[in-house]
């Protein structure tokens, strides 16, 4: 991947410039205790420390190749994690010109499929909160598409119809341990998303670490390949003009759940379907949803879970100022393994309230409250209480250059 960073950032200069674009965030956290999951812990945020932390830093480059290709990379630095410097997306776009009303396009490259309404903004980001929902959490953590993607796009004016759809196929691979999270930690709520080589902690439960259980490291690399098989998704967008937007998507990694690297990591067996919603009331007023489901499975049924998460979001804009709250629920059920003692259950729920402040089109302020309260059944293999409240502040400020 890095060899092919280089020859992308290489070849486009003998044609249009460089488009770099980018940002900078900082944050003052106040928030509970627990130690974070980034620690080995088993609190479900992403900070365990009271104080200032560089919370977001990107590089947005892109660059057109000739009419047809373009190109595109998000190179992200991070203060936190295992991983401070890689990128999040890298990808060449071919958009052949054509007078046909329906359009086709293809990418490859390491990328997220357009499964989120909420993470829409440059370096995917949310625009609304600080904070994302936890499907969009988990998607930023351990899904990404190193492969290709197939599109065929339909424009609504092209057709003289109020309804515009896309269709979206892929196959991919190296997302092979690509549920390990939810099965042990559970669904969490942050806004890092891994990097290319990226290293995703869990606290150390006994069951995990064990040589007796499941022996494996306290830690995920979502970005693997295992097993040699080639993963599958499918999307469909449908929008009504520019008011109503509809998502969904079909993800099936394929992966063998029995094979296993020298590092204790194993293939899960990861299945998902996703919807997504969106209905802006007028240009100041608009909400959001994502209803997603879905089962996984690790070696031979070492665990087996079915998970599921939704939530639903208000925003608002006022002059230079938007307002949002989201509520999330969310759940991981074990459905039964050959290791009773590994207990994979937990379920919870979460509010969270933003105010973003635009100052021109470089500064933003803000302000994020933050309310989860979760139960993990396997904290208490490690003398924890099951049920935590887990409550954080943040304060914002933000610097965008285009």
């Amino acid at each position: 991947m890095i060899r092919a960073l280089i020859a992308l950032l290489v070849l486009p200069t003998i044609t249009n410039a460089v488009e770099v674009t980018g940002l900078i965030q900082g944050n003052w956290v106040n928030g509970d205790d627990l130690t974070s999951y980034q620690n080995h812990g088993t609190g479900v945020t992403r900070y365990d420390d009271n104080g200032f932390n560089l919370g977001q830093a990107f590089i947005n480059v892109k660059q057109d190749i000739g009419k047809e290709f373009s190109f595109h990379s998000i190179i992200n630095y991070y203060q936190d994690g295992e991983q401070n410097l890689g990128f999040t997306q890298l990808a060449l776009t071919y958009k052949p010109l054509t007078s046909s009303k329906t359009k086709f396009r293809a990418r490859a490259g390491f990328f997220y499929p357009e499964i989120s309404l909420e993470n829409v903004d440059e370096g995917w980001l949310s625009p609304y909160t600080y904070t994302n929902s936890a499907i969009n959490s988990w998607i930023g953590e351990e899904l990404r598409t190193p492969g290709i993607e197939a599109s065929l796009i339909s424009p609504g004016r092209a057709r003289g119809s109020a309804w515009s759809w896309k269709l979206h196929a892929a196959l991919y691979k190296a997302n092979d341990p690509f549920g390990s999270l939810l099965a042990w930690r559970g669904w969490a709520l942050h806004d890092r998303q891994s990097l290319n080589n990226d290293r995703v902690n869990i606290a150390f439960y006994p069951t995990v670490i064990s040589p007796d259980v499941i022996n494996g490291p306290a830690y995920v690399e979502p970005f693997h390949e295992l097993d040699g098989n080639i993963g599958v998704y499918f999307g469909l967008h449908a929008d009504y003009y520019q008011s109503t937007n509809f998502r969904y998507y079909f993800y099936d990694n394929r992966a063998d759940a029995t094979k296993v690297n020298d590092e204790g990591l194993y293939a899960w067996h990861t299945i998902f379907h996703s919807f997504s919603f969106q209905h802006k009331f007028n240009k100041n007023t608009r909400i959001i949803s994502q209803f997603m489901f879905g089962s996984t499975l690790m070696g031979e049924r070492f665990v087996a879970i079915d998970f599921r998460s939704n939530f639903v979001m208000l925003s608002h804009k006022v002059k230079k100022s938007r307002f949002s709250i989201r509520y999330d629920n969310f759940n991981v059920v074990d459905t039964g393994d050959i290791f009773p003692e590994d207990f994979n259950d937990s379920d919870g729920y979460a509010v969270t309230a933003a105010w973003r402040y635009d100052f021109n089109k470089n500064w933003q302020v803000g302000f994020e409250y933050h309310l989860n309260r979760n139960t993990a059944l396997n904290r208490a293999t490690v003398n924890e209480n099951i049920s935590v409240d887990q409550r954080q502040s943040m304060f914002v400020a933000q610097y965008r250059w285009r």
